[in-house]
């Protein structure tokens, strides 16, 4: 009598819908120009750093125009450091800074406490959009030290203002940074001024030559610094003591 093979089960589908791979996210990246004279890239960066990105950098070449007109002061509007993450395209350190608190509030870029954040915003603002004769006076150069440097008048008034803006945010919060122990976006963003009073050796009140030592010995300070020196290129209107 011939038996029957038995016939194997059906196999079920499965009801559940089977999940498309997640896109993967792209590497946030920052555009940058030179690390020995640009002072907005060394906000921007410094601000990437502080809020805990992981990002790769972009540097411009040193030949490239738009560059130099910037870092000549020459430009009508500042578009380097330049912020690409997730989709979002940022520039301007101060919508920079913005930008990096929404996305990594526990970073704490900005003061917890209200009257202070309103403080820090406001002195960061005023960097951001003042301090013209200073730039001039004393563009920012890592690798030089003129320590005989004769500042401009027109700088005079510029420097006064920051010394009072450093003075009266180290009495109020207790330092050793801007806004108390822990560094901010303030810090980010008065950092190139601190290097500029190192180059040129500028007389300050001993509270604020201690704020400038804090934040030069910042690791991410010493690791900009480093690469700045390792740049070989030179413009020469900015690399003179004049």
């Amino acid at each position: 009598m011939p038996v029957a093979t038995p016939t194997k089960p059906t196999a079920r589908k499965s009801s559940k819908a089977i999940a498309p791979p997640a896109p993967a996210l792209q590497l946030a990246t920052l555009t940058l120009s030179s690390k020995n004279y640009s002072s907005w890239s060394l906000r921007g960066w410094l601000l990437a750093r502080f809020a805990g990105l992981t990002f790769d950098e972009v540097m411009l070449p040193p030949d490239d125009a738009d560059a130099r007109k910037e870092l000549l002061l020459l430009a009508p509007s500042i578009r380097v450091p330049c912020l690409r993450h997730e989709g979002a395209t940022v520039w301007n350190t101060l919508a920079i800074a913005e930008y990096l608190n929404e996305t990594f509030p526990k970073a704490g870029l900005w003061p917890l406490d209200r009257v202070a954040r309103a403080h820090a915003r406001a002195v960061c603002g005023e960097m951001n959009s003042g301090f013209a004769n200073l730039r001039s006076a004393l563009p920012m150069n890592l690798k030089g030290r003129f320590p005989n440097h004769k500042i401009w008048a027109g700088a005079k008034p510029d420097i006064e203002r920051i010394v009072e803006i450093w003075s009266e945010c180290l009495a109020n919060y207790g330092g050793p940074f801007l806004f108390g122990k822990k560094r901010s976006a303030a810090d980010a963003i008065f950092a190139p001024v601190a290097t500029r009073f190192m180059t040129y050796g500028v007389a300050l009140p001993q509270a604020c030559k201690a704020y400038c030592d804090t934040i030069m010995a910042m690791p991410e300070m010493l690791t900009w610094i480093a690469e700045a020196k390792q740049e070989p290129e030179e413009i020469e209107l900015l690399d003179m003591d004049f």
